[in-house]
């Protein structure tokens, strides 16, 4: 089974004076530390919201200090079950992102090649069984 898994990352962020700097900053330091190894691990802002209901800036400033919500999205290929794919991705990215918090917000399955196989064998086969029963009937008039 293949697996995407998307994990939130609270990305502390210093010496920023708003909310657009500070996310910038974010991006640019998780992509760092990334890179190369994960280079394949997509990164987006975060989604947050107020207790209200309210959309907010996924960066909270506070004292020239920053903290930024991000989502890193990962494809995890050959798992045994949701939980494995989860348990797989935290490592990959906990690994590199040492010391920031990481929790993981969904996982879903993925329509891999296998889907695609299956479909182009069944077809094949369809064709095979015509070609079969032409052949066959075409021996019976001879």
């Amino acid at each position: 089974m293949d697996c995407r898994v998307v994990v939130e990352a609270a990305v502390p962020v210093y010496d920023v004076e708003t909310a657009d700097e500070a996310i910038r900053i974010a991006i640019s330091k998780t992509g760092e530390m990334l890179n190369p190894d994960l280079n394949y691990v997509e990164i987006e802002t975060g989604n947050r919201t107020s207790p209200g209901g309210e959309e907010l800036l996924p960066a909270f400033v506070a004292a020239d200090e920053a903290l930024v919500a991000l989502q890193l999205r990962m494809d995890v290929f050959n798992v045994d079950r949701e939980e494995h794919a989860s348990r797989v991705a935290r490592k990959e990215i906990g690994q590199r992102l040492r010391n920031i918090p990481l929790e993981v917000l969904r996982v879903e399955e993925i329509e891999g090649d296998s889907a695609k196989q299956s479909s182009t064998d069944s077809a094949e086969d369809g064709d095979s069984a015509h070609r079969d029963a032409i052949d066959s009937d075409g021996d019976s008039d001879e």
